[in-house]
């Protein structure tokens, strides 16, 4: 039995080693015309489905992976991948000869945040019907991820994207959702992501994108200024479209929650249970934790798992928040998405031992 199901978006990583490089040399060096030498690469597991899916397997959730790879060699490898994880997660995985798997090549050099060239294949032709019913009957939960990198889940204003989210609520779970930043010139790019997001919120209790990602989608700022006041601007218009709990991925300037009053919480599902007044009008703003960053691949997808896992766990929000922000410190000490990650009680051992954050002046609880 599965407690929570993540589904959407999944697709190989292919990870140069760059580590040996001094902050700012890769874009000095990375020219036209001109070799840069890097270390070996790894393959791994990327996408919202392996990040956030075997982060909460890791975190000792009891989780059911749901996306489409190509039968071809890099599907075969991206199978793999998934199942050395943990036995039976990459049963889940849906396999068509007449897609081509997605894939990553992931440019993450020392304290410069990830770029990336991708293939999203498989992912654009994900349905809302290939997570069935079945699959979400003995959850508690059910996370989705980066529909702007899934063609048919934003197509039409979203209507698969909303007939899945509003089916799993149907069926009493609650549901989480995460974006990615699409293209500015793609189609997801162009798209009416207002009018997706109020046909989608409403049936969506845990909204979780990035403050760059939303910036980009309410109103295509791709410079947007981080402040209270722009996090406060924010969760309000969100709450206003019908999701029930906001957070704000921040990078390295932490993490935001701010959730509706308690009528608007009231059917939030299975994954909080039926006392939801610790959560009503809850609103905070957390630094991140000190560590050594070696890369930040998978850094926001796993934060959500922490979150997720302390909400399954029955977690008060702030510690919900530390939780989230402990796992996801945990992530960058490692090049790719899932090594850095420990288990939930050492991960929550480590927090409670005293772990420095970074102080900022205007974070706040309350």
């Amino acid at each position: 039995m599965a407690e929570a199901v993540v589904a959407g978006h999944l697709c190989l990583d292919i990870i140069p080693d760059l580590s040996s490089m001094a902050p700012g040399q890769f874009d000095t060096s990375f020219l036209p015309g001109r070799l840069t030498q890097s270390g070996p690469a790894r393959l791994s597991t990327g996408g919202a489905v392996s990040n956030t899916g075997i982060a909460l397997h890791r975190l000792g959730i009891n989780t059911r992976l749901i996306a489409r790879t190509g039968k071809d060699i890099l599907g075969t490898a991206l199978q793999q991948c998934v199942e050395q994880q943990g036995k039976g997660l990459a049963e889940g995985l849906i396999s068509r000869a007449e897609s081509a798997t997605s894939y990553s090549v992931v440019i993450s050099p020392p304290d410069v945040d990830r770029r990336f060239l991708h293939h999203p294949g498989a992912n654009d032709d994900f349905l809302a019907s290939d997570v069935s019913d079945s699959s979400l009957a003995d959850a508690r939960l059910l996370h989705f991820g980066y529909p702007p990198l899934m063609a048919r889940m934003y197509a039409n204003d979203g209507v698969e994207l909303r007939t899945l989210m509003m089916r799993a609520k149907t069926m009493g779970l609650t549901t989480s959702l995460d974006m990615a930043y699409p293209d500015p010139d793609s189609s997801a790019g162009h798209a009416d992501w207002q009018a997706i997001l109020r046909n989608v919120l409403p049936f969506v209790d845990i909204f979780v994108p990035s403050f760059d990602e939303i910036s980009f989608m309410l109103w295509k700022k791709t410079n947007s200024t981080l402040s209270k006041a722009s996090l406060l601007e924010i969760s309000e218009l969100l709450l206003g479209m019908g999701t029930k709990l906001v957070l704000l991925k921040l990078g390295s300037r932490g993490l935001f929650l701010r959730a509706a009053d308690r009528d608007a919480l009231s059917g939030t599902g299975a994954a909080f249970g039926s006392n939801m007044e610790k959560w009503a009008d809850f609103c905070a703003w957390l630094p991140c934790f000190k560590v050594n960053v070696v890369g930040t691949t998978g850094a926001g997808d796993v934060t959500v798992a922490g979150f997720l896992s302390a909400v399954l766990r029955g977690l008060a929000p702030l510690d919900a928040m530390k939780a989230a922000l402990g796992v996801g410190a945990c992530c960058v000490e490692a090049t790719d998405a899932i090594s850095g990650i420990r288990g939930w009680d050492e991960t929550l051992q480590r927090i409670h031992s005293g772990w420095d954050v970074h102080a900022e002046p205007e974070q706040f609880v309350g």
